[in-house]
């Protein structure tokens, strides 16, 4: 039995038919670039993620890039990030000039410890940059008030997190800015590249729409040095097509999460391994399930390379921390040490959870890790 870590295909099929309509209307109207497509496609966004509005943007990255710029982060500045995330949430920041402060992780949550933010904050900390890892919300309360009391922005990195929440309130909705990705591998995935910024704020919705465009306004007047983060038409239109499916989709993965939490229930008992954990009031979205192994690297090596020769996929999120990477060892974090990140990095392993898996997939992967770690 072949398991794939996701399967698009399954899904695909499910919506097909109504894809394939508003494909064709996008080539019909031979608007390719922004357009109603893209505007109906940013209200319906913006009520979902309990904003005033939402920018629908180019990719992931770019959004938090432009949510950078437009929050007016330069060189020098400070960005705080967890020290454990996909890259591009301090790639970012060093491509604006700024520094990206690494912060170790929470270990249940995999998500920024608030408790080591403020000794890291110094007279050039611009911005907090939460991240909503694996699609579980951050300790919004305590980093909000953090952020409140020294005068920062909070730019929250919700690209795994659309739809979680914490305590009723969406990802995206905590503050300024909520950056999120369409990568076709997340839960609200487009066809290509897309992403998109949501905001309350009038002033900020204004910057974002302008930045978007080279910051132009009106056409060929520019009264700032904006970027080209338009998204396409054809991804929004796709993508409102997804988003009506969302909440089915998420519910669907918290079932197999639960699953997978019945069938390792004994193996996590007896410390063998540990699962994710749902933190407080929230709702987790499980973009992906995450498992770690007491036993480190080795075990957990032993664990993949077995799912991989059962033809079952599995991947690491993340093998290096962002203070590890070569490319920040410039840094001045080379005598700080990030335990729970770099623990994190040794012995977690991400296992198939998309919302099309059947019962018996879940089975067959629990049965083939319970095997190989022991």
């Amino acid at each position: 039995m072949n398991i794939p870590l996701l399967d698009l295909k399954r899904q695909y099929q499910t919506i097909r038919d109504e894809v394939m309509k508003v494909t064709e209307e996008v080539y019909e109207s031979q608007v390719f670039i922004l357009g109603k497509k893209v505007s109906d496609f940013e209200d319906n966004f913006a009520r979902y993620c309990q904003t005033r509005h939402a920018v629908g943007v180019s990719s992931g990255t770019d959004a938090l890039l432009e949510a950078l710029m437009v929050a007016g982060v330069g060189h020098g500045d400070e960005v705080i990030v967890p020290a454990y995330s996909f890259f591009a949430t301090a790639g970012v920041v060093a491509r604006l000039g700024a520094v990206p402060v690494f912060v170790d992780i929470d270990r249940d949550s995999f998500n920024i410890d608030p408790s080591l933010i403020e000794e890291r904050i110094t007279s050039a900390t611009k911005v907090i940059m939460p991240v909503h890892l694996y699609g579980q919300v951050a300790e919004m309360g305590a980093i909000s008030r953090i952020a409140s009391k020294h005068g920062l922005e909070i730019i929250e990195d919700a690209a795994q997190a659309v739809g979680a929440e914490l305590d009723g309130k969406r990802a995206g909705s905590f503050s300024r800015y909520g950056c999120f990705s369409f990568f076709p591998s997340k839960n609200l995935g487009g066809f290509g590249d897309g992403g998109a910024i949501t905001t309350s704020d009038a002033a900020t919705y204004e910057k974002l729409i302008d930045f978007r465009v080279h910051g132009m306004r009106p056409k060929y007047y520019h009264h700032s040095v904006g970027g080209n983060f338009r998204i396409d038409a054809l991804q929004a239109a796709i993508l409102d097509v997804k988003l009506a499916k969302l909440d089915a989709w998420t519910e669907a993965r918290q079932k197999n999460a639960a699953m997978y939490d019945d069938r390792f229930a004994e193996a996590a008992n007896d410390g063998r391994i540990v699962l994710p954990k749902v933190i407080g009031n929230r709702r987790h979205v499980y973009n992906q399930y995450v498992v770690m192994f007491p036993g480190g690297e080795t075990v957990r090596e032993r664990v993949r390379q077995t799912l991989l020769s059962s033809g079952i996929g599995c991947e690491i999120y993340y093998p290096l921390t962002l203070p590890q990477q070569e490319c920040f060892a410039d840094l001045d974090h080379s005598r700080r040490s990030f335990p729970v990140s770099e623990a994190a990095a040794k012995s977690s392993l991400a296992l198939p959870i998309f919302s099309e898996l059947e019962a018996s997939e879940i089975d067959r992967v629990a049965e083939v890790v319970l095997k190989s770690e022991g």
